[in-house]
């Protein structure tokens, strides 16, 4: 499929048809395409989101020296639409759910994603379920940006952050948006089920 076929697939207008409930997915049992942007597949569009800034710009192979404008924000997420996706990753114990009665948007995933690791705390339960090393590389990392400096030595001594650790704390530096992709055999070992609308999120360093 052509690159202009692709834009065109996922350009405004209002010929998507209905937006499908979490109930009609099951009824119909029809397969969502995620919109190649997120899929890291659009070739004049590479997304460059920071989940701890909140951050969405882009880049492409012809202008590596500035960042665009993410024009692509507003469209749908999928074809067909959907009310709500969850997204899960592999370093993370939790689900992000993300909802729009008029369809799920690329701003809806970037948007949601960010709020849901910078505005909800690391439960006790979250944290203690780490092991020691990976507990002070987190505590490191929490107080390294609660004070806005370099990453502490690998000898220095781990200090309390200030405040509660969240979410995005767990992450460290994995912070940028890589991809996202469908995998039901990934799903069943994760949740016990599987779902057209749950989205394996890949996370990378830069």
């Amino acid at each position: 499929m052509s690159e202009a076929t692709l834009v065109g697939m996922w350009g405004s207008g209002a010929a998507y048809g209905p937006v499908l409930s979490q109930t009609d997915l099951y009824l119909l049992g029809c397969e969502l395409k995620l919109h190649p942007i997120l899929r890291g597949e659009a070739t004049n569009f590479q997304l460059s989101f920071n989940m701890q800034s909140g951050n969405a710009v882009g880049t492409n192979h012809d202008s590596r020296d500035r960042d665009l404008i993410f024009e692509a924000k507003d469209e749908p997420a999928t074809l067909p639409r959907v009310k709500e996706l969850m997204i899960i990753t592999e370093v993370t114990p939790w689900c992000t759910v993300i909802k729009n009665e008029n369809g799920v948007t690329l701003d809806d995933i970037c948007s949601g994603l960010h709020r849901d690791h910078t505005d909800n705390e690391l439960t006790t339960k979250e944290f203690e379920a780490l092991p020691p090393r990976i507990q002070d590389m987190v505590r490191r990392y929490a107080l390294s940006t609660q004070s806005h400096g370099g990453w502490p030595g690998p000898y220095a001594q781990p200090q309390q952050p200030q405040g509660p650790l969240r979410r995005v704390d767990l992450l460290r530096e994995k912070v940028w948006f890589d991809r996202m992709d469908h995998n039901p055999r990934y799903n069943v070992d994760r949740l016990g089920f599987t779902a057209p609308n749950i989205f394996l999120l890949h996370l990378s360093r830069y």
